[in-house]
């Protein structure tokens, strides 16, 4: 079985930008949420978001190409441009028919669809541009990423939800696992930060209301949480195979030792109370990986900073762990919930956790919700040697993923 390593990080994220910036916002516990400046949201319950701030698109595009893109496969762009320099790795040192792309992605050019639909209601269907049906679909970042590049391999986009990064990422490590490339670039991207979607979440009451205080709104765990934030942005890993690593001498961040699906079957909003799906997934990635829940030091939680979402996934933990309880933490008190591009972000946490040795906080935990009974990492970072840790991702519709990084 060829073996799969993460040899470089991309993140475009509301904590940072580049894998320097980014780890160091999370271990220090800082907020990338405030207030909402994308559109007006003075008519929303919730006006707060986790935003990419301070971002252009690439200077590597031309413009005329540049402009036909939308906002989510810019985020995509520019996170694999920052995970090959992070790996130390150009296109041209790998077979270009081994170069495999795949993205995950929930919301797509929602933004431009969005806008389009008012040109359409005002001026009728000619003043619609014909690129939108291709630069607004979800596949429209992974397409690009391979033009831009020049990569011939696999190139895949997956749409599970919030579980889209994470399913990314493993779909990445079967490509290099089953011979079918030696280098993939594996992750997600959104840009749901829209008029539509965000009042559709307000409608659901799903978000949180903490308007006078953004940095504390997202508090997974926490007894006052209140919904969990919006958020964009995007992360893109370098997988590889590892032989083809160490004969380029890469810088191995960690191994991917393993991951996990599986469906609640149970409801399109809400996870199954118990957590079954959950526990099904973190088991076969377990199983997958070819180790013991005791072999895990640490879980970065999907933890969303909601009630139901919350004590479900802990259930699982406490049902999958047992005597042995990892350290948790939800990256999510800081960055918000990037939806297509959460899985990915969490992975890369994961990896940089064990790589780093040091475990990120779960932000805003000052009353844990006694139903949650882990071991949650609260308020400030913890330094910890762990072997292997498990991120989970647990998408709408009840569509769940686990990833098993291990220490190279």
């Amino acid at each position: 079985m060829r073996r799969v390593v993460v040899t470089g990080i991309g993140p475009v994220t509301p904590v940072g930008i580049g894998r320097e910036q980014f780890w160091t916002s999370l271990v220090a516990g800082l907020s990338g949420i405030d207030h909402l400046t994308r559109f007006d949201a003075s008519g929303l319950d919730s006006r707060i978001a986790g935003q990419v701030k301070d971002f252009e698109h690439s200077a590597s595009l031309d413009p005329q190409r540049a402009c036909k893109a939308e906002r989510f496969t810019h985020f995509a762009f520019e996170a694999s441009r920052l995970a090959l320099m992070d790996a130390n790795l150009h296109i041209d040192d790998v077979d270009r028919g081994r170069a495999g792309v795949v993205v995950g992605c929930a919301y797509g050019g929602i933004s431009r669809i969005e806008k389009e639909v008012v040109k359409l209601a005002a001026k009728g269907p000619r003043a619609v541009p014909p690129q939108i049906s291709l630069t607004c679909s979800a596949n429209a970042a992974a397409a690009f990423v391979s033009m831009e590049l020049g990569s011939t391999g696999p190139t895949e986009s997956i749409a599970s939800g919030c579980a889209s990064g994470a399913h990314a990422v493993s779909r990445g490590s079967d490509l290099i696992r089953s011979g079918k490339a030696d280098v993939v670039l594996a992750g997600g991207t959104d840009a749901p930060l829209t008029l539509l979607c965000m009042a559709s979440f307000c409608s659901a009451r799903a978000l949180s209301k903490r308007n006078d205080a953004p940095a504390a709104a997202s508090r997974p765990f926490d007894q006052a949480r209140d919904g969990f934030v919006f958020s964009e942005g995007a992360v893109v890993l370098v997988l590889e195979r590892l032989d083809f690593a160490l004969a380029r001498g890469a810088p191995i961040l960690a191994e991917l030792l393993g991951y996990g699906h599986s469906a609640d079957a149970h409801n399109w909003a809400a996870p199954h109370p118990e957590g079954q799906g959950a526990v099904q997934a973190m088991e076969s990635a377990l199983r997958c990986a070819d180790i013991t829940h005791a072999d895990i030091g640490y879980v970065n939680a999907h933890a969303a900073s909601t009630l139901l979402g919350d004590r479900a996934e802990a259930k699982a933990i406490e049902k999958v762990f047992q005597q042995d309880p990892p350290l948790v933490s939800s990256t999510k008190s800081m960055t918000g919930h990037l939806l297509g591009a959460a899985g990915a972000l969490e992975a890369a946490a994961t990896v940089l956790a064990v790589h780093t040795e040091q475990l990120p906080p779960t932000i805003n935990a000052e009353s844990l919700d006694p139903e949650c009974g882990v071991e949650v990492i609260a308020n400030h970072k913890r330094h910890e040697k762990v072997d292997a840790a498990m991120s989970n991702s647990f998408g709408v519709g009840g569509i769940n993923a686990s990833l098993v990084v291990g220490r190279y």
